[in-house]
């Protein structure tokens, strides 16, 4: 073999774009971060499956929703939770199940549960149930002082026409209340709120969103490649993405980096996609 070997890092230390160092690639900030946030969906994956999904891409993950209520009937939570703390990644719950301990009047009781078995973050939704404005912005200030808060806002509801005014001024209260990030409804189907049914990026949702409180403060849900891409073209290496599949976190990192054809050229600094060709090579 002739020229100089590629230096490799210890094995396990950090993501692979750091390890090997031989492509010009964009600049992608690092953990504990703000921006370039990847936040992944648990369904109600087995202790075993995690401990695997972090093996290969603890360094890519930042935020883990325990899906929905999963966290409560979840018989690996403790064990999940510790897992989760030794890789840095936060553990947070789902709106939904929030919004069914509000809905029957035990918000305290969820609070101090989340609190006592090691949640670090929680997000304080009202997709499926109708909490009035002051009722959230008090939660979220209540939860803020004991947690990292993700907030939630508009509907699960596929028939509701969302109003791109409307969710700028949720999103500003929201943050001004002390949350953390501002997550944009889209749910694991990509679907719905951020999305048409076709799952098209409503994009003057996004633009009032960001106008709102600015591009580090919001996490998009976008559990599709195309609605990642997007969201990459447009934004960035660094733009925060939720509802991401664990096993795909190394996949949405790609992206990221312009390492997969939907974004590759995105970085002109960082070399230009090719020409297209009339054959395939």
């Amino acid at each position: 073999m002739t020229g100089h070997p590629v230096r490799y890092r210890e094995a396990g230390r950090g993501p692979a774009s750091q390890v090997a160092g031989f492509l010009a690639l964009p600049e992608r900030t690092t953990k504990p971060r703000r921006r370039g946030v990847s936040h992944v969906l648990d369904n109600g994956m087995s202790l075993a499956e995690a401990e695997l999904r972090l093996a290969s891409a603890a360094d890519s993950i930042d935020v883990w929703k325990f899906g929905w209520g999963t966290a409560y009937v979840d018989p690996a939570l403790h064990a999940k939770l510790e897992l989760l703390a030794s890789h840095q990644v936060l553990a947070c719950t789902g709106g939904t199940l929030l919004e069914v301990s509000w809905q029957q009047g035990v918000l305290g009781e969820f609070m101090d549960w989340a609190e006592g078995v090691g949640f670090p973050c929680i997000e304080v939704s009202c997709g499926s149930v109708a909490i009035p404005r002051d009722v959230k912005t008090e939660m979220i200030r209540s939860a803020s002082s004991r947690f990292v808060v993700l907030s939630e806002i508009g509907l699960k509801d596929p028939e509701a026409a969302p109003s791109a005014r409307q969710w700028g001024a949720d999103a500003q209260a929201d943050l001004e209340a002390g949350a953390r990030w501002i997550v944009t409804e889209g749910r694991e189907s990509g679907t719905v709120g951020l999305y048409d049914p076709a799952g098209e990026v409503r994009t003057e949702i996004v633009d009032a969103v960001v106008s709102a409180v600015g591009l580090e403060n919001v996490l998009f849900e976008a559990p599709r490649r195309d609605q990642q891409a997007w969201l990459i073209r447009r934004y960035g290496a660094n733009v925060n993405l939720g509802n991401i599949a664990p096993a795909e976190a190394l996949s949405v990192e790609t992206l990221r980096l312009g390492l997969r054809s939907d974004t590759m050229g995105t970085f002109p600094s960082y070399g230009e996609a090719p020409a297209k060709r009339e054959e395939s090579c």
